[in-house]
């Protein structure tokens, strides 16, 4: 294999890789006795045509996509390694020459790591955040808890209310005619949820049991329906039945039922501890947002376009992944959103750029500082590993490799870098 390596711009380079001609032959019949025995020729049996026979009847060229494509990702992986470049994309590939009898030539073109000048990084000044937890939060929270511990009770000596839970049947139209997915039965709306579009759960404020009432409203312009964008439509609603929420009284015997304590007071307190907790560590966490912020504004560096659509695709992978696991495929989210793949990238873009942005400033303070991860921070990763998936540590060693080692201090030296820039901060 021979390599040129051809710089162009925006960090962007372009690798040619050659691969011997004799690789190229072998590769073509590698994949002639692949697919041989799917090859009908009259005359032969299933499995034994010749590779002279095939090559007249279907051409020379017959196997050189399989060639190809089974050379490619080696020859591509080995490329970078000759480089020596930090290749942070996936490549775009271009064959060049295929040929039998010659050598194979593909070009790859792919973003490198950017060269980051980092400006100031110390002494950063931001906002200091107020953690203090006020009585009002700490009812919220009781009243949080009391509506998940509330009985539900059904009305029937009065008319809807903001609030109440419903069961209504409703068909919808526009100038008078009824519209697809405009019609429903037995459909549990909360009223002022805001489920509906606008105006609609205003106007059966009133409504009674059994009675049909109509409901005027207009599609909002940005409706994922083309359809019905902008239209006024009108919806026949029947309310089949009320439901109301029945809350728990906050006494000492509700802080017996739900928590540890005997007392409501103690409960409350414990409620108060647990807010500033939550408070102090999105404090921490807004801190730390916003020095790597500042530190960003104050560096140079250039992002190529196929670094961050690279992290787009590998964000947009782990969003499908998490949907899976909650037994939502991709084609379904779209379908319930109005969403496109396209407007789902376009969505992730400036979080993935700036993902990015963090990362390599971080590791700009790590050569700065010449911050390294200790033996010791490794061993505890090893653990919370093997915590996470019920293994043992020497299990999971097991299947550390020197290359997943190395990117693990270079995690946790990163995590060492936010962890000292934010305490260099300035607090005012």
């Amino acid at each position: 294999m021979s390599l040129q390596v051809e710089k162009l711009e925006k960090n962007m380079v372009k690798l040619t890789v050659e691969v011997s001609a004799e690789e190229f032959d072998k590769a073509i019949q590698e994949a002639y006795l692949k697919n041989k025995s799917k090859i009908n020729v009259p005359g032969f049996r299933k499995g034994k045509v010749p590779y002279a026979m095939v090559e007249k009847m279907y051409g020379a060229g017959i196997f050189y996509e399989d060639a190809a494509n089974s050379l490619i990702p080696s020859a591509y992986a080995d490329a970078v390694e000759e480089s020596g470049l930090d290749i942070v994309s996936q490549p775009e590939i271009d064959v060049t020459q295929i040929e039998k009898g010659k050598a194979f030539i593909f070009t790859a073109e792919a973003a490198v790591k950017p060269e980051v000048t980092l400006g100031v990084y110390k002494g950063i000044e931001v906002e200091k955040k107020d953690t203090a937890v006020t009585d009002e939060e700490v009812t919220a929270e009781l009243d949080r808890v009391r509506n998940q511990n509330a009985r539900t009770i059904t009305v029937e000596d009065r008319a809807v209310q903001d609030g109440d839970m419903t069961v209504i049947d409703f068909e919808g139209f526009v100038d008078g005619v009824a519209f697809q997915g405009g019609k429903g039965e037995n459909y549990d709306l909360t009223i002022g949820s805001g489920a509906f579009i606008p105006g609609f759960e205003d106007q059966l404020v009133g409504a009674e049991i059994g009675k049909e009432v109509e409901v005027n409203v207009t599609f909002p312009e940005d409706y994922h329906a083309e359809e019905l964008k902008g239209k006024a439509a009108v919806f026949k609603v029947t309310v089949k039945s009320i439901k109301v929420k029945e809350l728990p009284e906050a006494d000492d015997e509700f802080a017996q039922d739900v928590s540890d304590f005997d007392t409501l007071e103690e409960y409350k307190a414990d409620i108060r501890a647990k807010l500033v907790e939550r408070k102090e560590k999105e404090a921490a966490n807004e801190k730390e947002n916003a020095v790597i912020e500042k530190i960003i504004e104050g560096a140079q560096m250039e992002i190529p376009d196929a670094m961050v659509e690279t992290q787009v695709r590998q964000m947009a992978d782990n969003f499908a992944r998490r949907l899976q696991q909650q037994g939502l495929s991709v084609e379904q989210y779209f379908q319930f959103t109005g969403l496109t793949a396209d407007k789902l990238f376009e969505q992730m873009r400036p979080e993935a750029l700036k993902r990015i942005q963090s990362r390599l400033v971080l590791e700009a303070v790590v050569a700065a500082e010449n911050i390294e991860a200790a033996e010791e921070d490794v061993e505890k990763e090893f653990e919370k590993m093997a915590s996470m998936y019920q293994m043992e540590i020497e299990k999971v060693k097991e299947f550390m490799g020197d290359k997943e080692i190395a990117e693990i201090k270079k995690d946790l030296a990163v995590q060492k870098a936010a962890d000292f820039v934010v305490a260099e901060a300035v607090e005012k």
